[in-house]
């Protein structure tokens, strides 16, 4: 074989290597964006009663919001929002819900129990496959002791770690649904977030149209400090989170396709 031609094919088969290295990489940054968000679940006793006033609490059972996930112009898959139903879990009221992420080679269930009062985690149990791997995590939250215990089942691996913080934990899931408990709201307003990893202010910042798929929505704008994300909630009574994006490195944005309820 010629010694141009040997060359040339030498230098096609490197550059695939790398082309096949890169997309890993990048699937792989983009799974850790948008995996800070699950546990065993011991036993669920009964659907909760309320009375109607604790009931402006608890979100919309039977709601669900779809969105595409977007890296700039790509469509890399999407995510399925789900409130099931309000239930007890142990002493508390809690809303059930399952939050799904699909993209290529990747698939993220969690299903979340979180307080219905306040929308803080208090369950999540994820099954996340990451082609061709397959991982439980179990995030167990002790919102009276500022605690996370996290479990997490790759195989016969078993890994575990111990979450201390100053005061309640939220969720990045969560977050955008615990915005919508807020009665009145002004420009200017902020509020300290706690996530496991990290801490940051969120504020809002204006109020504009929001332009998803779905349709355009006049929406509180949310923009966190250090600058993470990004967060579009409407302003109607449903309080919807319309649009959510991050802000780093490779950052994704969620944006409404459709909602049922």
């Amino acid at each position: 074989m010629p010694i141009s031609l040997r060359s040339r094919i030498s230098q096609g088969i490197k550059t695939l290597i790398w082309l096949v290295v890169l997309i890993f990489i990048l699937q792989g940054l983009i799974w850790l964006k948008l995996k800070f968000t699950s546990i065993q679940v011991k036993e669920v006793v009964g659907v909760a009663q309320e009375s109607p006033a604790e009931e402006k609490f608890c979100g919309f059972p039977g709601e669900e919001i779809i969105y595409d996930v977007k890296l700039g112009g790509i469509t890399l898959g999407k995510a399925d929002f789900r409130h099931i139903s309000r239930i007890r879990l142990g002493a508390k009221v809690a809303n059930l819900m399952t939050f799904q992420t699909s993209l290529a080679r990747f698939n993220d269930l969690e299903k979340i129990y979180s307080d219905a009062r306040t929308f803080l985690p208090l369950l999540i149990e994820r099954d996340v496959f990451i082609w061709p791997n397959q991982e439980k995590i179990t995030e167990n939250y002790d919102q009276d002791k500022f605690t996370l215990n996290i479990t997490k089942l790759k195989g016969k691996n078993k890994e575990e770690l111990l979450i201390n913080k100053t005061g309640a934990i939220q969720n990045a899931i969560l977050l955008p649904f615990a915005l919508r408990l807020i009665p009145e709201i002004d420009i200017g307003w902020s509020s300290v977030i706690r996530l496991p990893t990290q801490e940051f202010v969120i504020t809002l910042v204006s109020i504009e149209d929001a332009m998803v798929p779905a349709g355009v929505f006049k929406s509180y704008h949310f923009q966190s400090t250090p600058r993470k994300f990004e967060i579009w909630v409407s302003t109607d009574e449903r309080r919807i989170p319309v649009k959510i994006r991050g802000t780093g490195f490779l950052g994704y944005t969620m944006v409404m396709k459709e909602y049922r309820r």
